[in-house]
């Protein structure tokens, strides 16, 4: 197996404020990502996808901490660095982002900027971390915006955000993305907002470039029809808790966590039966992260609940193949309880 690229060991991220008690919107975090792979993580609105993956990059609110933990980066050729010790503004995290780390943000017209041309957007990142000059970077930046499939893309590089469609946001935010050929690549729901023609062409595309560049891609999604067509792990979140992780195959054929197979069950099906069939939702709501369980975070929604899951916080069990999930019902509970 491949040396991971980025470990994330025991991260927790915690938010403070002057009136409330701290608010703990990640526990305990363990992730791992290897070169050329993809690792999916999933899980409903607000369970700490995107924190997770802002932390990586330093780009958390100044409310916001590392409390304990590492991320250790361990890109080719170099010695590794935990960038949970480096300061956001430090020179060492700036060599960083953007460069040998990049971000796909979950929506591209609020994050690129409106008063700049996309042209002068691309141009910019091989200035900072390359070194590139005017004409040099900005037929580079052509060249990137015809490789991810941008028409006209000489023409398209002196145009506003406002004056593309969605799709080509996103294509122009993927150039970006890729401008310093980074070895991981975080895509944050860069499909959500897409039609499905649009959403079929970028996964191809990001599979291409993937391919093509022989990067890592941590791709954050709440859709489990995209992580089954472009992941090779998956790991599944719910209230700031990694509650399962395994290859794709495992985890959807034999979820081993009841919140993964609420999720699963969730899932609508197409039948050729003329009776309609209700969907299956997941019962409850998701608590706030102020009252959030000692325990397992899933306590109150889960059905096979007992006695320890509220107070006693669940190991995170190895059920074989490098397929782990946290739940009582691997280490206390009678085999058939799992059936």
């Amino acid at each position: 197996m491949s040396k991971p690229l980025l470990k994330i060991d025991n991260m927790s991220i915690v938010f403070s404020s002057p009136d409330e008690a701290d608010i703990e919107a990640v526990r305990q975090v363990d992730l791992s990502l290897t070169p050329g792979k993809t690792l999916a993580l999933v899980g409903e609105s607000g369970c700490g996808k995107s924190v997770t993956a802002r932390a990586v990059l330093r780009l958390l609110d100044k409310n916001a901490d590392v409390r304990t933990g590492s991320i250790v980066f361990t890109p080719a050729g170099e010695d590794a660095t935990d960038i949970a010790r480096l300061k956001p503004d430090s020179l060492a995290m700036r060599r960083i982002r953007g460069n040998q780390i990049s971000m796909i943000f979950q929506e591209p017209m609020s994050s690129l900027s409106p008063v700049h041309t996309i042209g002068d957007q691309i141009d910019e990142m091989m200035t900072i971390h390359e070194g590139l000059g005017g004409k040099a970077a900005r037929e580079r930046t052509v060249a990137l915006l015809d490789q991810v499939g941008v028409p006209g893309a000489r023409e398209r590089a002196d145009a506003y955000p406002f004056q593309l469609s969605g799709g080509l946001r996103q294509r122009a935010m993927i150039a970006m993305a890729l401008a310093c050929t980074p070895q991981l690549l975080i895509a944050d729901e860069p499909t959500t907002a897409l039609d499905v023609t649009t959403q079929a062409q970028i996964l191809d595309l990001l599979r291409q470039l993937q391919a093509d560049f022989g990067m890592a891609m941590l791709f954050i999604t709440h859709d489990l029809g995209v992580v089954a067509e472009i992941a090779d792990e998956v790991a599944v979140m719910y209230l700031g808790d990694v509650v399962e992780q395994g290859s794709v195959f495992d985890v959807f054929s034999a979820p081993r966590h009841p919140y993964t197979q609420a999720l699963m069950n969730s899932i609508p099906k197409m039948s050729r039966k003329a009776d309609r069939v209700r969907l299956n939702p997941i019962k409850g709501t998701v608590p706030a992260p102020k009252d959030r369980p000692t325990g397992c975070a899933f306590t109150s929604r889960c059905p096979h609940a007992f006695e320890p899951c509220a107070s006693v916080r669940p190991v995170r069990t190895d059920v074989g193949n490098g397929h782990h999930a946290r739940c009582h019902l691997l280490t206390q509970a009678p085999v058939e309880a799992m059936a």
